[in-house]
């Protein structure tokens, strides 16, 4: 699936040709300082690698997409990750961009693609995401691609030697 987006831009599948634009990319304290500890810091060649082996084929558990500026440019990544049992017609989703693409739109027009293309082609009811209660922008970001603020999980998060809230965002289907 390759998705075309109203700037330009375009969601497509990682290739292993991405490798180094994903270490120039990724290897930044200010993406993983908002992202899961399974994403690392410092970003090298050896996990560029691993992660490009692993999302390369779409599975019945995640729908991975790196975002492509209108200049053909990789500058992120969006994603689904499916969840499973009486969670099964949900799907959480994750993104982040190069910190030189930050506040350009690219974001919101990826997870807005992303939601519109999931909610339309999957079993799923609903759609989340948890941001960390010091990025506010995240938090916009999901609010101009519709999804609301739910709720707010107190001291749900630690990361960087920190405990604090997460923000629960939803779209859902209806």
């Amino acid at each position: 699936m390759i998705q075309k987006l109203p700037s330009g831009a375009r969601l497509r599948p990682w290739t292993p040709t991405d490798a180094p634009t994903l270490v120039a990319l990724a290897d930044d304290r200010a993406i993983w300082r908002n992202m899961r500890d399974q994403f690392p810091n410092p970003y090298t060649a050896a996990n560029a690698d691993f992660f490009l082996a692993n999302v390369a084929p779409d599975s019945d558990r995640s729908l991975i997409r790196a975002i492509e500026n209108a200049d053909g440019q990789v500058v992120g990544s969006v994603g689904l990750h499916f969840k499973a049992d009486v969670s099964r017609r949900s799907a959480e989703v994750g993104y982040w961009l190069g910190r030189a693409h930050w506040g350009r739109g690219l974001a919101t027009e990826a997870v807005r693609a992303l939601a519109d293309y999931a909610l339309a082609t999957y079993d799923l009811a609903r759609l989340y995401a948890v941001v960390f209660e010091w990025n506010p922008a995240s938090g916009r970001v999901l609010e101009k691609a519709g999804f609301v603020l739910e709720a707010r999980l107190r001291d749900a998060i630690t990361k960087d030697g920190e405990t604090v809230d997460g923000l629960l965002y939803a779209r859902v289907r209806s």
